[in-house]
């Protein structure tokens, strides 16, 4: 299969270049692979780049989830990841991201030192 990488996203999610959503769209219509990276570059491109508010965010996340030639890495790690996020959006989708990696690969508790990041449960404050 197929991978994508930040760029191709964007596109598909602002549609603000024709020729470059035009071009995506012909690319993962055969089906591609999206990683945890570049999803999480996704999510900061959306907010420092086009000024994306949260629920925004949380739309374009759950739009890659379901679409339909798109296959997110672990995909049930990015559902829990979009839980949190949307419940409680300060902490960051790529923090959310972050813990929900952790969890699935049994290495908990996650060290930070975020103040907001630590009171989620699975988490150790330093």
């Amino acid at each position: 299969m197929r991978a994508v990488d930040t760029n191709v996203l964007v596109r598909l999610i602002t549609r603000d270049d024709p020729k470059q959503v035009h071009a995506a769209e012909a690319f993962v219509e055969k089906g591609a692979w999206v990683s945890h990276l570049v999803l999480a570059e996704t999510t900061w491109v959306l907010s420092a780049a086009y000024n994306l508010e949260d629920a925004g965010i949380a739309k374009a996340v759950d739009m890659l989830l379901n679409h339909t030639s798109l296959t997110m890495q672990d995909a049930d790690v990015v559902v829990e990841a979009l839980a949190h996020y949307r419940r409680r959006p300060s902490l960051g989708f790529s923090d959310c991201l972050v813990l929900e990696i952790a969890r699935k690969a049994g290495h908990l508790p996650l060290g930070t030192f975020d103040k907001t990041l630590a009171r989620v449960e699975g988490t150790e404050r330093l």
